[in-house]
């Protein structure tokens, strides 16, 4: 307004007080304390002192409730308030962003997620269940969360516990190509401290595994984060191995406890078992072929992994004749 005072330093002033009013929310109070977290995972570096008087500024001109009643200080939009960005996403915004962050929560930079929470706060509040009640043009976004649904491939387990503060320390150094000390457990009860260059987040099912090289070692592991302990990432940093590819890691099955070893794999399968693998092929060059009397003879080139065995054994009965063939190296790259 005319009367907010003038300062040398207007531009970086009107730059806070922007992202300020975009991460107040509506219907529940924030501290300056949080706030400046939130900037500060964002990349704004200022006081807290700083967000505390521009705090104080903007709830004498706008419509922001400032709560006194206890220390420290809470601020939230008023419900009759028009604010500013946040509260103006659209509809199609608001899913994008509830649906992204139930995805995504673990394979984002922890730092980045509570960057976010302002935005993620807003598009719960907007897709909010109305009961019924609303004619408002935004019912059917309301109403498509429940539509749709990830469901599992396998028997759904509950996630693994993580240790508070270890998905944060190891994302910060993952995003940050920082070395990484660890309190690691592996599935023997073994546990001893080590030094890691983390290279790969990623989800399998309910559990999250770091990939990583150990000092002084030039292969890839992975560990389960919920084997993690304790994690505290360095100031010390590295350079990023060129020859490192996530994509191929998982390509060679590592994910799948195996070496990259490609095989030709044959087995017979009762029809009823595996007719999805005519509409879901192991590989592109799986072949088919009706055996009779309700079998299929199937034929693939695939990883050799232990998760191959699993997948197998789980058919029971209605496999029979198992049979694996090395493809040669210069197939196997």
């Amino acid at each position: 307004t005319d009367s907010m005072p003038q300062r040398p330093d207007t531009l970086e002033t009107v730059l806070l007080a922007v992202e300020l009013l975009r991460r107040i929310p509506r219907g529940r109070k924030i501290t300056a304390s949080e706030l400046h977290r939130q900037l500060k995972d964002a990349g704004m570096e200022r006081s807290e002192r700083t967000i505390q008087r521009q705090l104080e500024m903007l709830s004498s001109h706008f419509e922001i409730e400032r709560d006194e009643r206890s220390k420290p200080y809470g601020y939230r939009w008023l419900e009759r308030a028009q604010t500013l960005a946040v509260p103006h996403l659209t509809p199609h915004e608001s899913l994008l962003l509830q649906l992204a962050e139930e995805h995504l929560k673990n394979l984002l930079p922890a730092r980045l997620m509570q960057s976010m929470d302002g935005f993620f706060t807003q598009a719960r509040r907007n897709l909010a269940d109305d009961h019924g009640q609303s004619t408002d043009p935004a019912r059917l976004e309301r109403e498509w969360p429940r539509k749709v649904r990830v469901v599992a491939t396998s028997q759904p387990l509950l996630p693994p516990k993580i240790e508070p503060g270890v998905l944060e320390a190891v994302s910060e150094a993952l995003y940050a190509n920082r070395w990484l000390a660890l309190d690691y457990q592996n599935a023997a009860g073994k546990r001893k401290p080590i030094q890691v260059m983390p290279l790969g987040l990623a989800q399998q099912g309910p559990r999250l595994y770091l990939v990583c090289r150990y000092e002084d070692f030039d292969n890839e592991r992975s560990l389960a984060l919920h084997r993690i302990r304790k994690a505290q990432a360095s100031t010390l940093t590295f350079a990023r191995p060129v020859e490192f590819d996530l994509q191929k890691y998982d390509d060679d099955g590592r994910f799948g406890f195996g070496e990259g070893q490609r095989i030709q794999l044959r087995f017979r399968i009762e029809k009823e078992a595996g007719f999805h693998l005519l509409e879901t092929p192991l590989s592109q060059e799986q072949q088919a072929r009706d055996d009779g009397e309700g079998w299929l003879g199937m034929t693939a080139t695939v990883v050799d992994r232990a998760m191959l065995d699993w997948w197998l054994r789980g058919f029971g009965d209605a496999v029979r004749d198992v049979s694996r063939q090395g493809v040669p190296m210069e197939q196997n790259i």
